[in-house]
């Protein structure tokens, strides 16, 4: 026996959405970390341009990360609600391939 059409249709569509909402969370990564990197050279403007110096790369790799982490904790709602829809989507679709297992076992 063969999947319905319609079933195939409905996977389909549920793939696409969890595609998207993953490709939404891998733009917001990215805009943080363009972000982050674009306010580094400014933070290093406003602290004086030590060249040569070793802790100064310390320091600017410090920077960067606490940039970073508070630039994430901005948008920390927004990636969790995304995260969660992403489990939910993730366990429909696993649902939906059970379901058509079993359908595929009992018309056998």
């Amino acid at each position: 026996m063969t999947v319905l059409p319609a079933a195939v249709a409905q996977l389909s569509r549920m793939e696409e959405a969890r595609r998207q909402i993953q490709r939404q969370l891998e733009l917001i990564e990215r805009q943080i970390t363009r972000r982050a990197t674009a306010l580094v050279p400014q933070q290093r403007k406003r602290h004086g341009d030590r060249r040569g110096k070793s802790s100064d790369v310390c320091m600017v790799l410090e920077r960067y990360r606490s940039t970073l982490a508070a630039l994430t904790a901005e948008r920390q709602p927004e990636i969790d609600a995304l995260s969660r829809k992403v489990a939910r989507q993730d366990r429909a679709i696993a649902a939906h391939h059970e379901r058509q297992q079993i359908a595929l076992l009992r018309a056998a």
